[in-house]
């Protein structure tokens, strides 16, 4: 991918994978401050977490939330029926990629994950 404006920092991370845990909405709220904290990044409002319930199909029952950053954000979309998770990392501030993977996995407990840093 060209970079088109390579004076603005920007990073991004998709990580995806079926989960181990159990999750629910305070999940959530407790992946977003734990991930914002290890990664030394500032949420500037609450996470907005939905769940559309029975509206869509039941393949696609979960959650879509995001959390805003000083530095951009993190959106992060649950698939409950299939235990399937999709973490965008969005900043404008370097971060570990490493860490952001490992601390993911290891919250909730992924044991076999798919990323891409660009």
């Amino acid at each position: 991918m060209k970079d088109l404006a390579p004076g603005i920092v920007r990073q991004r991370l998709l990580l995806e994978g079926y989960y181990g845990i159990e999750v629910e909405e305070e999940t959530i709220r407790e992946y977003f401050r734990d991930v914002t904290d290890a990664l030394e990044l500032t949420m500037y409002g609450e996470p907005i977490i939905f769940s559309p319930q029975s509206l869509g199909s039941y393949d696609n029952q979960g959650y879509d939330a995001f959390v805003p950053l000083i530095d951009s954000g993190i959106s992060l979309y649950v698939w409950k029926n299939h235990r399937f998770i999709s973490v965008v990392i969005y900043t404008c501030k370097h971060f570990d990629v490493k860490q952001a993977v490992d601390y993911t996995c290891d919250f909730f407990d992924i044991k076999e994950a798919a990323s891409r840093s660009f």
